[in-house]
């Protein structure tokens, strides 16, 4: 049975896009700097930025979600992926410990465990 999400294509495409989510809140959060705090105060990057974050997280939501079928994640994982497209760089913190465990797979080198020696 073919499976309806192509893993490793959604994989990469949810990797680029949570790097994305990443520069973005960062882009907003020195946005917010300078429209509060900074000097001169402006609003340009909360604008510029607040657009793309809001873009960037809707694609995030639905990457993870493409992600999620095609690798069958639990609750749980579904609920770190949402976590961590909430804090900021959070979705880069969620994508490495998610590659790391397993959870995702980005089509390069397959872990593969040692072949065993068979005793004669």
């Amino acid at each position: 049975m073919t499976s309806i999400v192509d893993r490793h294509k959604a994989a990469a495409w949810f990797r680029i896009i949570a790097f994305t989510e990443a520069v973005t809140w960062v882009g907003l959060l020195v946005g917010m700097y300078f429209k509060y705090l900074g000097s001169p105060r402006t609003e340009i990057g909360v604008k510029v930025f607040g657009m793309a974050h809001g873009l960037v997280f809707v694609a995030f939501v639905v990457s993870a979600l493409l992600v999620g079928i095609g690798f069958k994640w639990t609750p749980a994982t579904w609920l770190l992926a949402l976590l961590g497209s909430v804090v900021p760089l959070g979705s880069v913190i969620f994508l490495i410990w998610a590659e790391r465990t397993g959870r995702v797979s980005f089509g390069g080198a397959s872990v593969t465990t040692p072949p065993v020696a068979e005793s004669t």
